[in-house]
């Protein structure tokens, strides 16, 4: 049913975020021929899809309207105007041919015609508009084949095909705007309104004005109007509607929240870090419309073979008529020349990928895996191997106290009460953890920062010093050191008047769900790979801990990028990150992932798909739904070519007429449409995942 691709109305450099304004839908239209009016709307019968672009994609930009335009939303298929013409045809169709069954041939000869024209105003028109313009499409086939046919008398088996056709174009309409009502969904999570604080009183202003810096008063049972910084309160968020995630997230002063994200109890006042028009749900919408502007290997290998089968087809029907001519049987010929028109037309294979892609990006989006591309989402599917990131990734990016072993005639709440004293001016992350863990200490005096080597001060009248084992030497503790180490910890050691109070030992550590996820990974047939930045003993200690066997430590961001490099020539390599050092290899990697919740700029700019939700398990998660649409694409794609070899030859000798024909191409084309949309299922582990909690790994140490 698509037209010849054109591509995307503006290229845009990969990865970039196209702001959304709020008060924009998402469009229905035809994205490649932007001077072409919307494919259609919800309000007039008028507009009509017009011989569809499937094979450009569907139409993720967003068009301006008024501020106070509504979302479009796609009414009940019994309430939909769009279906108003293929309807208003079937209905003809069908009395024609009970008139003609009883015999009133000029009531029927009425109702046929009335018949084809309701169901020719649905694509003949667009197909003129094209071919004004040079471009061929599966509409022009249709459009002569049905003119060929009521010159031949056949009025019935043109509107026959005229009804069917429409149907089909009004189905794969009503098949992409289903996959694309998830991304409205997202839009729809920011509300109209929200109560900003300001000098005097706080006041009630539209959601899309809301500026960086504003603070926001949300209470209970509110919903975050854009991104932003906890200032005051403690509460719970429910974010499951963002990340998918059913469990609430604690959050406080200093901690960030996301736009959409529902405030469950406590009032709270959140400065905004985004503009309400421009926020992370927008950015969602903006990257999952991306997806359209660049193609996956399946869907240009579809366009490839759409795009020339068209003249090719028209050519082989010339070539039979002609072959008429020269036997001397023109009319048999001549139509049989039009019923191969029909039967080599590539409607269902034009439309085979876009309405899978579509349906599975979107249905992605849903449960907080936004890819960037066609691309990326076809080449998800063929993953063989997954190299991680471990600082942020497979850990918490947290580091935490877990061992603490003061030296002899020393308690345990002193050595912590002591480092934490000379550690609270700095900004080491060891220093936060070991603040964490220490009891209300005495304020040290006299504190003097060694870069790289650690921290001195006087506590109480102890000289006291905090550092590395390279600065200080654990002496009597050195077994205990080493035993630490071993574990994957780093040690701080703490000495008190010359004397060595103790070791602490900090670690980051692994989220829960890790081990989980890699051993979901591997049941998946997919090997697991670190690559860390790490030192060698605290990366095998935590790979260890995750079941992961292939540790690649000290690894630079030039490092990892070759080794990422060298995975890929021997099979399809994903490779999950989420900070700068990572984005190298996350843009040489078959597949990049960024971990988007906490990740740098920089790697969800490199990567190909994005990750809004905390859970790694959404990385096997994702990957089996990637496989599962490259099944359904590949299948669609089989199904389409079958369809043509077969009815082919049926054609050409006359097995089968219009009316046959016409039937076969369009029940096929619709079986891929519904193949097509069942891509927007959720896979068993994502469903599994949005209900069951990640089991907490025992601590290393224990």
């Amino acid at each position: 049913m698509s037209e010849e691709c054109c591509g995307p109305n503006e290229p845009r450099k990969p990865g970039t975020v196209r702001r959304i304004e709020l008060s924009r839908p998402l469009s229905t239209g035809d994205a490649c021929c932007a001077a072409e009016p919307s494919s259609k709307t919800a309000a007039a019968p008028s507009a009509v899809h017009d011989a569809g672009d499937a094979c450009c994609g569907p139409d993720l930009a967003t068009t301006p309207t008024e501020a106070d335009e509504e979302p479009e939303v796609r009414p009940p298929w019994w309430r939909d105007f769009a279906l108003l013409p293929s309807a208003l045809s079937g209905l003809f169709l069908l009395a024609g041919y009970t008139f003609e069954w009883t015999g009133l041939h000029i009531p029927a000869l009425v109702l046929q015609w009335a018949a084809l024209l309701a169901g020719a105003y649905t694509f003949v028109p667009g197909a003129i508009r094209r071919l004004i313009r040079g471009r061929l499409g599966v509409g022009l086939l249709m459009t002569i084949a049905a003119i060929g046919a009521v010159l031949l008398g056949h009025v019935g088996e043109a509107a026959t095909l005229a009804f069917l056709f429409s149907l089909a174009e009004a189905l794969e309409d009503r098949a992409m705007d289903r996959a694309k009502e998830g991304l409205r969904a997202l839009l729809s999570l920011i509300p109209d309104t929200v109560r900003v604080s300001r000098l005097t009183s706080d006041v009630t202003i539209p959601a899309a004005d809301v500026r960086e810096l504003d603070i926001l008063v949300i209470g209970a049972g509110d919903r975050i109007a854009t991104d932003g910084v906890v200032v005051e309160g403690r509460s719970s968020l429910d974010t499951s509607a963002i990340t998918g995630e059913s469990i609430p997230v604690e959050v406080g002063p200093g901690d960030p929240v996301a736009a959409g994200s529902v405030n469950r109890a406590a009032t709270l006042r959140i400065e905004a870090t985004a503009d309400g028009r421009d926020n992370s749900l927008t950015q969602i919408v903006a990257l999952v419309e991306q997806a359209h502007a660049r193609k996956g290997n399946r869907a240009r290998l579809a366009d490839r073979i759409a795009k020339p089968l068209v003249p090719v087809v028209l050519i082989a029907a010339a070539v039979v008529a002609l072959f008429g001519l020269l036997v001397g049987d023109p009319w048999t010929w001549i139509e049989r020349a039009l019923v191969v028109l029909v039967a080599a037309s590539p409607c269902a294979l034009a439309i085979a990928v876009p309405v899978t892609v579509i349906s599975a990006i979107g249905a992605a989006s849903k449960f907080g895996v936004v890819i960037k591309s066609g691309e990326a989402f076809e080449q998800l599917g063929t993953i063989r191997a997954v190299a991680l990131d471990k600082t942020g990734t497979l850990t918490r990016n947290e580091p935490t106290v877990v061992d603490v072993q003061p030296a002899p005639g020393i308690t345990r709440d002193d050595l912590l009460a002591w480092a934490a004293a000379v550690e609270a001016t700095s900004t080491h992350p060891l220093a936060a953890a070991i603040i964490a863990a220490a009891p209300v200490a005495s304020p040290a005096t006299e504190v003097v920062e060694e870069a790289g080597h650690g921290i001195t001060g006087t506590v109480d009248g102890r000289a006291i010093r905090v550092g590395n084992v390279r600065w200080l030497h654990p002496a009597g503790q050195q077994l205990n050191a080493e035993a630490i180490a071993a574990q994957g910890m780093t040690v701080v050691v703490v000495e008190a008047d010359g004397q060595i109070a103790g070791l602490i030992g900090v670690r980051d550590e692994l989220r829960p769900e890790s081990a989980e996820t890699v051993r979901m990974l591997q049941s998946q047939g997919i090997e697991t790979i670190m690559l860390t930045g790490d030192n060698t003993r605290t990366a095998h200690a935590i790979a260890a801990e995750a079941g992961v066997t292939d540790v690649r430590a000290e690894q630079l961001p030039a490092d990892k990028a070759a080794a990422i490099e060298a995975l890929v020539t021997q099979q399809p390599t994903a490779m999950v990150g989420d900070g700068i050092n990572d984005a190298p290899a996350l843009a040489t990697a078959t597949v990049g992932i960024a971990m988007g919740v906490k990740g740098s700029a920089a790697a969800i700019e490199s990567a190909d798909v994005a990750f809004i939700g905390h859970d790694l398990r959404l990385i096997p998660g994702a990957l089996a739904h990637a496989r599962r649409g490259r099944r359904i694409m590949t299948a669609n794609i089989g199904l389409a070519l079958a369809i043509i070899v077969a009815l082919f030859p049926l054609a050409l000798f006359g097995i089968l007429g219009l009316a046959g024909v016409v039937l076969v191409h369009e029940i096929a084309e619709v079986v891929v449409i519904l193949n097509g949309v069942r891509a927007a299922r959720r896979p068993a582990a994502l469903r599994q995942l949005a209900t069951v909690p990640a089991r907490q790994p025992e601590p290393a140490h224990a």
